[in-house]
């Protein structure tokens, strides 16, 4: 499974900085048994330096090096080594590039006491490499490489020592159906792995490997974990001499029927180091009712535990009964069996990816495909796995942010058909950004959003109509609860939503008591409603942010209204600072489509005649501070400023220019109305260009060339003293921040974000944070220079939305 990002994550405490990242949905305190301990935190930094999808990753094990060495493994074709900081371990920076294979790299296997890793790769080679760390650097040099006969693409490997020797073994899955297994002795620094036995059995492609040793004795037997596509898990045992291990109980379990006569215990011999051993197949796992992408070991005491991910939206773990020695599972977590093969819509997983223990064994996190990881801590005193508030985040490029209109909760859209709400969990003195809501889960690839108000949201996707949601109660209880955001008591507000099966439209629904009866449906003879047209209210009663589940099923916002006029896919969307208008534009490749269509949000009438200036896309659209003028930039190189008609709800050309960029125009701001009316725009020409009106035309006031094409620019809505603060985004993910003086737009001072806190890919969308003083969000007056940090959203292609901490520097 390849990462839709070209980044390797770890999770890191915060950094303190002047410029601070906080990661969307960052956990601050892993939860307790009633509290969370504020020593742990979430995703914190993005270790950047792969060109394609990171497809595995590993720890080198810890020896006597004082700094953890991170292993990538990347569809650019290269392994890379990261060496951890002195000063904050979580820091990495890149130290060694490893190059030889020539397709994808797909699996890592690492190896405690050695410093060789092995790589395998879709050119259908494993890669065996000999590490040495310094103080100063890292090198990596080829020492084998292993050909895949019959030939085949490796998706898994594991990595270890023989009983109580210096020899190694390798274990090689992929796309057959088969185990090969290679040894090696490893002399004077000479490692050469040969081919000792293929295992047969599974039907599917292998998925997953892993060795342990059956007891803390070193000289004990190993078992081999395989899971595979089949659904199944194969237990393998290794064991030294001449005389063989006794019959797997699994061959003699009455329970497998017939299934028993077919497994094979075929005893595969070998020598290595002068020693004989046999492997021979030990246990066969069933329990999953699709693939299985995961099965890794834990050593909790004498006591060996298996766990397994699986596409069944499941884990499982697995033990031996003391007893008969037959494999169980002892422990199943994630989805209930009455909601496997539901969609995406209706809040499934689609599947766990990844399966890992925590070092002592307490915890478990697993990957899902809504990008989200779970955590479970066993509670000793129960007994029992219990949910903990994990991370959670996008999957695909983020294409839109948008604040509320008080600033209270931040909005973002993105090509995995979602959106998102992100706000900031109070709790005392700490706090923490977190996602409390998915109010749309989507059957297209979302491309925009705008907040009307503080309640209400406007969407555009790859179709040809623009949504708008409500808030509901259940989510505006949660905020207010946990994050401090009061909402009106008198607003009438949706209860709840859902969305029907095979549906694309949230729909209300009522919320009922925990003990309460779902009612009957009068008009429909009597019969019980359908339990999914309500919600409980525990539900909605939450001591912490929403956890996964939660998020997928309970936090939708109902849709209002569609939108309807656009002929292609919607491509920008605006809302008026008064919340009365929506401006909408989509795709075009003429006049005729590059449009922006106007609607009032009072009764959701479009007001025509459209809005006619551009001959292709409409990038961006942004109404001015006082509703007065609109603006709009597009994929023809030029901006048009619209001027509202007195007393109309209407808007007309006042001006535009067909010449404003060399080449196309991607992003476009207003500037604080100080001085008059002045915008920026910014494109492919590598130029920030601001505009100001003189008279009643718009002229070039400032340039800023910039070394990259821009993609995105936003004005803070206030002057700072004397100074307009500009955010400059581009298509590297670069971000420069620029103030002007605010009389004349002389250019003041330049502040370059440090490039580790930036993203690594283009920014499609800067978005400032209103400013949260009442009295100033409402009025023209300056910010007071140390007033409060100054939040920049950024919305980027890598995936990652990110908020920028910015204090105003004296």
């Amino acid at each position: 499974m390849g990462w839709e990002r070209k980044d390797v994550f770890s999770l890191v405490r915060k950094q303190q900085f002047k410029a601070t990242t906080v990661s969307m949905s960052a956990m601050k305190g892993r939860p307790g048994t009633e509290s969370y301990d504020e020593d742990q935190v979430g995703l914190g930094a993005l270790v950047t330096g792969h060109s394609d999808n990171v497809n595995a990753v590993k720890f080198l094990p810890q020896t006597a090096r004082d700094v953890p060495i991170l292993i990538s493994g990347s569809a650019d074709k290269t392994v890379r080594l990261w060496r951890g900081d002195r000063i904050s371990s979580f820091h990495f920076e890149n130290a060694a590039i490893l190059e030889a294979h020539s397709s994808s790299i797909n699996c890592l296997a690492v190896v405690a006491g050695s410093n060789l890793i092995a790589s395998g790769a879709a050119d259908a080679t494993v890669k065996i490499w000999q590490i040495a760390v310094s103080e100063s650097s890292i090198e990596g040099k080829l020492v084998q490489t292993i050909s895949l006969l019959p030939r085949f693409f490796p998706l898994a490997l594991a990595l270890t020592y023989l009983q109580g020797s210096a020899t190694l073994i390798l274990a090689v899955g992929g796309t057959k159906s088969s185990v090969q297994i290679y040894v090696a002795d490893t002399v004077e620094e000479s490692t050469s792995f040969a081919n000792r036995a293929t295992l047969t059995g599974h039907e599917g492609w292998i998925r997953s490997l892993d060795f342990v040793e059956e007891a803390q004795d070193h000289r004990s037997d190993l078992l081999l974990a395989s899971a595979s596509q089949d659904k199944y898990i194969r237990l393998w045992r290794v064991h030294e001499g001449e005389a063989l291990p006794a019959t797997g109980v699994a061959v003699q379990d009455p329970s497998l029927g017939n299934m028993g006569k077919s497994l094979s215990n075929k005893a595969h011999r070998f020598e290595a180091a002068g020693s004989k051993y046999s492997l021979t197949f030990e246990a066969l796992l069933l329990g999953h009712e699709d693939w299985i992408y995961t099965a890794t070991w834990n050593r909790n005491g004498e006591k060996l535990q298996l766990l397994s991910a699986s596409a069944d939206n499941s884990l499982a773990m697995w033990e031996s009964d003391p007893s008969s020695g037959v494999w169980v599972c002892t422990t199943r977590l994630g989805e209930i069996s009455a909601q496997k093969g539901s969609t995406t819509a209706t809040g499934s997983t689609g599947g766990f990816y990844i399966g890992l223990w925590s070092p002592d064994g307490s915890s478990v996190v697993s990957l899902g495909k809504t990008g989200s990881w779970r955590l479970w801590t066993h509670n000793a005193d129960q007994d029992r796995w219990l949910q903990r508030l994990g991370l959670t985040g996008h999957v695909k490029h983020v294409k839109g942010v948008a604040w509320a209109k008080g600033g209270s909760y931040l909005l973002s859209t993105s090509s995995d058909q979602t959106t998102r709400l992100h706000a900031e969990w109070k709790r005392g003195t700490n706090r923490s950004w977190h996602e409390f809501a998915r109010p749309q889960i989507h059957g297209y690839d979302l491309n925009c959003i705008d907040s009307i108000g503080d309640r209400q949201f406007i969407s555009g996707a790859d179709e040809k109509l623009l949504r708008v949601f409500d808030e509901p109660a259940a989510v505006a209880q949660v905020l207010e609860k946990l994050c401090g955001i009061t909402r009106n008591a008198g607003l009438e507000m949706p209860e709840a939503a859902n969305i029907p099966v095979l549906g694309l439209s949230n729909k209300a629904v009522e919320v009922l008591d925990d003990e309460e009866p779902v009612p009957f449906q009068e008009d429909d003879g009597g019969n019980a409603r359908d339990p999914a047209t309500t919600a409980r209210n525990s539900t909605s009663n939450l001591e912490h942010p929403p956890l996964e589940d939660q998020l997928a099923r309970h936090t939708l916002w109902p849709e209002r209204e569609k939108l309807y006029g656009h002929g292609y896919e919607i491509s920008s969307v605006a809302a008026s600072n008064d919340g009365t208008l929506v401006a909408t534009a989509c795709k075009a490749s003429s006049v005729d489509h590059a449009v922006i269509r106007l609607y009032e949000t009072q009764e959701w009438r479009e007001i025509g005649p459209p809005l006619v200036a551009h001959l292709l896309t409409v990038t961006c659209i942004r109404f001015s501070a006082d509703d007065k003028m609109l603006l709009s930039v597009g994929r023809d190189r030029q901006w048009a400023v619209f001027a509202k008609r007195a007393g109309q709800q209407s808007y007309t050309l006042k001006m535009s220019n067909p010449k404003g960029h060399s080449r196309m125009i991607l992003s476009a701001t207003w500037a604080p109305m100080i001085n008059g009316r002045s915008f920026a725009t910014a494109g492919r020409d590598k130029v920030v260009k601001i505009w100001t009106i003189r008279g009643d035309v718009f002229e070039c006031n400032a340039t800023i060339q910039t070394p990259l094409p821009v993609t995105s620019v936003d004005f803070f809505s206030r002057a700072l003293g004397d100074e307009l603060i500009l955010a400059v985004g581009a298509e590297n993910g670069d971000l420069v921040i620029q103030s002007f003086r605010r009389s004349t737009f002389e250019k003041m001072k330049t502040f370059t974000i440090d490039r580790k806190f930036c993203s690594s890919l283009s920014i499609n969308q800067l978005a400032w944070r209103p400013p949260q003083n009442t009295a100033l969000a409402n009025s023209v007056d300056d910010c007071n220079e140390g007033e409060e940090a100054l939040l920049l959203a950024v919305a980027s292609e890598d995936s990652s939305l990110r908020v920028l901490s910015l204090k105003y520097p004296p």
